[in-house]
């Protein structure tokens, strides 16, 4: 809280994380300083709705290494009210569980990819999400700049809302390449926090099943 008892607002990062890496840590702490936020509170999904029908890693897991990731960070928070909540994970249930654990006049910034952002249309309640929280919009690299625009553009003339952009360094970081490199026995060394690759590695995460 800032002085003089003013309320200041709070990041929410959702994710798989499978697993979490820098790019994800730069955007939240990026988005920290931008917005004067509080805090960043990280949102381990339990089951992502658009990924039923992907293999993902065990929530413990997932979870587990978001909290090694963040736990140098005193402005870093994991919640696990996804990864405890049966059924998919919504994420409009999600941002109004999480209001109820903050002040009235607390805004909440959802931190999420410009990717993301772009299929809002397809999201559970996407009139309703956008009165419980302000859109912060990560870039991609390599995500088309001006398509990205007018999307984005788009969805603001519909649901009557701004999305906010985060100045983050351009770091071309993705899960699903780092889980590829460990499945081929490549480092992912530097890609991600040093805690996040000994458990990784500890625990066979990513690794071919035999006689595959």
């Amino acid at each position: 809280m800032a002085s003089g008892g003013a309320v200041r607002p709070v990041g929410l990062m959702g994710g798989t994380f499978d697993p979490i890496h820098l790019a994800h840590l730069v955007t939240a702490q990026a988005a920290l300083e931008q917005f004067g936020l509080d805090r960043v509170v990280f949102v381990p999904a339990g089951r992502p709705p658009h990924k039923l029908d992907h293999a993902i890693s065990p929530a413990e897991d997932r979870y587990n290494m978001v909290v090694l990731a963040t736990q140098t960070n005193p402005s870093f928070e994991v919640s696990r009210v996804e990864i405890d909540r049966e059924g998919p994970s919504f994420t409009v249930d999600t941002v109004e569980e999480l209001r109820g654990r903050v002040p009235d006049d607390t805004t909440l910034y959802f931190i999420t990819g410009t990717d993301a952002i772009l299929g809002l249309d397809t999201w559970r309640e996407p009139g309703r999400l956008v009165t419980l929280c302000q859109f912060v919009a990560a870039p991609r690299p390599g995500y088309p700049g001006r398509g990205a625009k007018d999307g984005l553009g788009r969805l603001e003339a519909t649901y009557g809302c701004r999305f906010l952009d985060v100045d983050v360094p351009a770091l071309d970081i993705s899960s699903s390449d780092l889980r590829r490199r460990v499945s081929e026995g490549r480092t992912i060394k530097y890609l991600v926090p040093e805690p996040v690759e000994d458990y990784i590695l500890s625990h066979g995460l990513y690794r071919p099943e035999p006689g595959v």
